[in-house]
């Protein structure tokens, strides 16, 4: 089969152009017409609200992770926690690429209150330092620049993650009971875990139920007072000019630092969540290519009835001098216009119907599955072009055998029985 050049005269437009729209007596062709450009709107209209959709879950799900975390944390596997972390983290500050360092204390913890409790994992930061490292502060309501501070009993204060607070049924201002395994009081009954009480001075909500639902705050010497690590922390939280160089920073700190420390990293934390993702989206993006493949049948499908309909016409234009590739171009023409119409419908519905999910939120998502209680819209240039590029080539394969076969035509025998 030859392959066309598809450099297109004024000729093929205009008799491509005639083909598909000056039909007033074939509304049955022209009917399959309009059927063939619906099926390329939707497609193209499903495909890229639906990748604009992954990509905004994407990016919102790496933005909490990384709002909520270090990109680097160095661990010491020392029971008794890191007793020189303050010259560690001034070492660490000087590393090219670290733009912020911070202590923490971590560990998990017991909450108890009016007879509610609940398992969490209990942080304690610096207020100050924690911001340089993550966004947790700008997630607490309300504001608290120090959270023993903010207590007003005189208690140690604590800032608990929203869906813990709810499960425990506790607000600002109430006290909860903090008990842990690993801080025990022997008695004549055996052990028995040491309670201390904090106020709650602050609820913290990142819209990501994984965190809103195990995450704890209390000051670091407050977590230190309670574990019984003196002036020692358990971690130090780092945040880089570029958070996709966690993995190499992370690999370069372990060989750097050595036993007992240890590095760990949001990407490698996170890592089957991103590839998950990744996979989903291609696959979802093939599967929603079947629906452009339809349209691309129904296109050939038009292109077949019209060349049997246009025998009479392509027998005279053969006969006049037109060539066989210039007759397999105009039906190729056809079957792209189709195509081209399809297509910018179809991605002008995305772009709104994308702008009105992301703009107002419409659509809600169960957090404690999907990490997130809102869809979330992001837009890429290239996934829209991608959605284009493979929905006119499918189209533009469609054409080509239909084609083909209207350039084939002998004129003597398009023409004998008309």
């Amino acid at each position: 089969m030859p392959g066309p050049k598809l450099g297109f005269s004024p000729f093929e437009l205009f008799v491509a152009r005639r083909y598909l729209w000056s039909r007033p007596r074939q509304s049955f062709i022209a009917l399959i017409s309009l059927i063939s450009v619906f099926g390329v709107v939707v497609g193209v209209w499903v495909l890229t609200t639906t990748l604009s959709a992954m990509n905004g879950f994407e990016h919102e799900v790496q933005t909490k992770i990384i709002g909520s975390n270090a990109h680097v944390v160095v661990l010491t596997r020392d029971p008794v926690g890191m007793a020189d972390h303050q010259a560690l983290a001034a070492r660490l500050a000087e590393m090219p690429g670290v733009v912020g360092v911070a202590p923490m204390v971590y560990t998990k913890a017991m909450l108890a209150a009016e007879g509610r409790a609940d398992g969490v994992v209990l942080k304690g930061v610096n207020i100050e330092l924690e911001r340089q490292v993550t966004d947790i502060v700008n997630h607490i309501t309300p504001e608290v620049t120090a959270i023993d501070e903010a207590s007003r009993s005189g208690l140690p204060g604590i800032v608990l993650g929203f869906e813990v607070a709810l499960r425990l049924a506790v607000g600002v201002g109430d006290s909860v009971a903090l008990s842990s395994p690993l801080r025990t009081l022997r008695t004549p009954l055996g052990l028995v875990p040491i309670v201390k009480r904090f106020e709650v001075v602050g609820i913290f909500h990142s819209g990501m139920y994984e965190y809103d639902s195990s995450f704890c705050f209390v000051s670091i010497p407050a977590a230190q007072a309670y574990l019984g690590l003196g002036d020692r922390v358990t971690g130090l939280e780092l945040k880089l000019a570029d958070m996709f160089d966690a993995s190499k920073v992370a690999a370069e700190l372990d060989l750097l630092l050595g036993p007992p420390y240890a590095a760990n990293n949001w990407i490698d934390l996170n890592r089957n969540l991103f590839v998950w993702m990744k996979i989903e989206k291609f696959f979802m993006f093939l599967i929603l290519l079947l629906i452009i493949l339809v349209a691309a049948f129904n296109i050939a499908s038009m292109l077949f009835m019209v060349v049997m309909d246009k025998k009479r016409d392509i027998g005279v234009l053969k006969s006049m001098g037109a060539t066989s590739r210039s007759i397999m171009r105009v039906f190729i023409l056809e079957g792209l216009i189709v195509a081209t119409v399809g297509t910018v419908a179809g991605s002008l519905l995305g772009v709104l119907t994308s702008y009105v999910i992301g703009r107002y939120e419409i659509v809600s998502l169960p957090g404690d599955v999907y990490f997130i209680d809102k869809l979330p819209i992001r837009m890429e240039v290239l996934d829209f072009a991608a959605v284009a590029g493979a929905t006119v080539l499918i189209c533009f394969l469609a054409t080509l055998y239909p084609s083909w076969r209207a350039g084939r035509m002998v004129p003597v025998d398009a023409i004998r029985y008309e």
